[in-house]
């Protein structure tokens, strides 16, 4: 039989959590400071030059277990590094700022999700296997638990149009 007792039913109270809010607030910003970590570091290491950008994912394409479906991805990629480079670059660092500042973090965190999935994809059997699955994970936690309404510009946008599902 179905319990009928509104204080366990009503999950939104749980969302509404100031701690729970807290809890994912800390982890956009784990993740959003990885992302501008990993910018500049790529940056300073050349990984978004041309060359660079080709050097890493041919690596990925000899080295890891990868499908050959992705990797014929990966070579694509590769061979259209001059574009490919600096579109990751603009990735990793607006996907940083955005969960850092916690705006737009639901579609944001999706797309990190998204993002660092094919990335941990792509290094299979170059890398300890939760070295990239637990960032992937708790991207998918953030998209799904409005992880930008506490200490983000989402929680400002939430008050003036609450039911929007962006944020």
């Amino acid at each position: 039989m179905m319990n009928l007792n509104p204080a366990i039913n009503d999950t939104r109270r749980v969302v509404d959590e100031p701690y729970a809010r807290i809890g994912l607030a800390i982890v956009r910003l784990t993740i959003g400071a990885m992302f501008v970590w990993v910018f500049f570091e790529n940056l300073g290491k050349g990984a978004y030059t041309p060359a660079g950008y080709a050097g890493v994912i041919n690596y990925y394409i000899k080295a890891s277990h990868s499908p050959a479906a992705w990797k014929a991805v990966m070579g694509f990629m590769a061979s259209h590094a001059a574009l490919a480079a600096p579109m990751q670059a603009m990735t990793e660092i607006s996907l940083g700022v955005l969960l850092v500042i916690g705006l737009l973090t639901r579609p944001v965190a999706f797309v990190a999700f998204g993002f660092l999935a094919s990335l941990w994809v792509s290094e299979w059997g170059t890398s300890w296997i939760w070295e990239l699955l637990v960032p992937v994970l708790a991207s998918f936690a953030l998209s799904v638990g409005s992880a930008g309404r506490a200490w983000g510009v989402d929680a400002w946008l939430a008050r003036r149009w609450p039911s929007s599902p962006w944020w």
